[in-house]
């Protein structure tokens, strides 16, 4: 495993890109927003269209505005660097190669909502990270980007500090993380409330995706406008996608929203793919006659994660790994995900053994549906989305194994 010892901050590949991966110097976003008020940053990203990187898709100048309208003596605003969805590890090389885009946005965030403090929620397993970063937030203290009135700017205190997640795949929901922050187990909450207005410590909170607030830093310096020229009408700017799986190239691309999956798959030397799972474990599998669709939140919508499958994958395995997972990561806490998926991965396990009916498998398909609708969080409303995407997208292979199955159609 890496240790705090040989990795650099900072220290960046050759990566190409038109938002994220585009030119940006340390504090410039800072100086930017201590010129402007806040209602013109909070304008800016309105401009810009920007909505959250972590997958909700939520616009993220109306969660700022909302936050900054709340009536509260202190507030906070929380970077979420969870980062626990399968196929996932975008935030990693944000935080690892591009720290000034993550923690400059923050100090934006918090200029423009009211915030004096900053939480990184950093995922347990990245703990090899937590003293380099450390050490930048001490270096960003000693330039006056960080502490007591920042850059000269009088009244304008604000710091961050992070803090090491507890391991669990639900701590990526914002109210579960914020639970986890105060020290309890990591369970969502019931809403309303929204963090907005009573987030950590029942103070007014903003959370943001590592991604979201790297695109701030850049939307401050060149401004909303120039962000919303790339990408498509619904879904403005860029996304980082994290391309793991059956292809000659993985890793982290920057590419404007709208991208077509089979662009993505010859820039990444997907050669023979039949399957592509888009969003991570929780997200949808679509088959080789959808790779004509395009990456945008009025299509295929995603967190940034994509896992490639070639003609030598066995779909049903595939779909077996991931229900076990979500099984295992359930917080148990509400009875559609906490039964659920323990119902369709052994719908999964029937299919295996040829002991199943069409019959029993559409009802599993109607309980995915119902969980949709009836789960608490994001957990039990996405789990069951491997589960319908792949039986329906794949049903030739997965049906036709030659164990057969009982009659029920």
């Amino acid at each position: 495993m890496e240790n705090h010892l040989t990795i650099k901050l900072g220290e960046k590949k050759d990566r190409k890109g038109p938002v994220i991966f585009s030119e940006y110097k340390r504090g410039d976003a800072i100086r930017k927003a201590l010129s402007m008020s806040r209602e013109d940053i909070l304008f800016e990203l309105k401009d810009s269209k920007l909505k959250g990187r972590g997958g909700a898709g939520f616009p993220t100048s109306t969660k700022w505005m909302l936050t900054a309208a709340a009536k509260s003596e202190k507030k906070f605003i929380i970077c979420n660097a969870d980062e626990g969805e399968p196929g996932t590890f975008k935030d990693r090389v944000l935080l690892m190669e591009y720290p000034e885009l993550v923690f400059d946005g923050m100090v934006v965030g918090g200029y423009t909502i009211g915030a004096q403090l900053g939480i990184v929620y950093l995922r347990g397993e990245y703990e090899y990270l937590l003293k380099p970063l450390e050490d930048y937030l001490e270096e960003m203290r000693k330039d006056k980007l960080l502490g007591k009135n920042i850059l000269g700017k009088e009244g304008f205190d604000f710091d961050i500090e992070i803090v090491l997640g507890s391991g669990a795949y639900v701590c990526g929901e914002e109210t579960a993380l914020i639970e986890s922050l105060e020290g309890h187990r990591g369970e969502p909450r019931n809403r309303p409330p929204y963090p907005i207005n009573t987030g950590f410590l029942g103070r007014p909170t903003s959370v943001n995706n590592v991604e979201t607030l790297a695109a701030v830093s850049h939307i401050v310096v060149k401004g909303g406008k120039w962000f919303a020229k790339y990408g498509t009408d619904k879904s403005s700017g860029s996304k980082l996608f994290s391309v793991s799986g059956d292809c000659e190239k993985p890793g982290v691309y920057e590419l404007p929203w709208g991208t077509k999956v089979s662009e993505l798959l010859e820039l990444v030397g997907a050669k023979n793919a039949k399957a592509v799972q888009i969003g991570g474990a929780s997200g949808h599998c679509i088959p080789k006659s959808q790779f004509g669709r395009t990456l945008a939140y009025e299509d295929i919508p995603t967190g940034g994660s994509v896992m490639i499958f070639n003609e030598n994958r066995d779909m049903l395995k595939v779909l077996k790994n991931f229900m076990e997972f979500f099984v295992d990561e359930s917080c148990g806490q509400c009875t559609p995900c906490r039964i659920g998926n323990v119902k369709l991965l052994e719908g999964v396990e029937m299919i295996e053994k040829g002991n199943y009916t069409f019959a029993h498998i559409n009802k599993l398909k109607d309980l995915g549906r119902t969980m949709q609708l009836a789960s608490k969080c994001g957990l039990g409303q996405s789990s069951p989305n491997p589960f319908i995407s792949i039986l329906e997208n794949f049903k030739d292979e997965i049906f036709n194994r030659g164990n057969g199955g009982r009659n029920g159609r």
